[in-house]
């Protein structure tokens, strides 16, 4: 089983990509739990909360490598999870880092905010680009000092697209 995740700031194309890269090679999604979280709860987080939404997304990424797909494509992982806890609440439950760490990831895509607009739906709340940069500079030193392998996708849809597959079609052709 190969395991590739998107990651980077909100309304960079995560979902949307992780849709693609499984229509053209398939395997397995893993959406985002938080997504499904707020609207079960009809609120905005609050710090108790992350615990919370960590199991999740660890619960649904569980479930799905048992099932051994040849490929496992995450919508995100638990540093999406650090990330907005730290933004948010300014901390982060220790042990999210830990788990994190003794996971196995082949790929990371990180998707730039640069390239393309903001799109608020409800639950987003980063229009700023300065603030999606700073996620995206947080994400990018998180996948540096971990020596995690990853690919910076950036540009407009259409770029963003056709960087993602082929760099997913060279690294499965590994």
């Amino acid at each position: 089983m190969k395991v590739v995740v998107l990651a980077g700031p909100e309304s960079s194309g995560k979902s949307w990509l992780a849709g693609e890269i499984a229509t053209r090679f398939g395997g397995q999604v893993v959406g985002e739990y938080v997504r499904e979280f707020i609207d079960e709860q009809q609120r905005d987080t609050c710090y108790a909360d992350i615990p919370l939404i960590a199991r999740g997304q660890l619960q649904r990424e569980d479930a799905a490598r048992a099932e051994r797909p040849a490929l496992l494509v995450l919508d995100t992982h638990l540093l999406s999870n650090i990330l907005w806890s730290r933004t948010l609440f300014g901390d982060c439950p220790a042990w999210l880092e830990t788990a994190l760490a003794e996971r196995r990831y082949d790929l990371h895509l990180l998707l730039s905010p640069e390239g393309v607009p903001w799109v608020g739906d409800g639950q987003r709340c980063q229009p700023a680009l300065a603030e999606r940069l700073a996620f995206f500079h947080a994400s990018e030193a998180w996948l540096k000092v971990q020596g995690q392998r990853y690919v910076v996708v950036a540009g407009n849809w259409a770029e963003r697209r056709e960087a993602a597959l082929a760099t997913v079609s060279a690294w499965l052709a590994e």
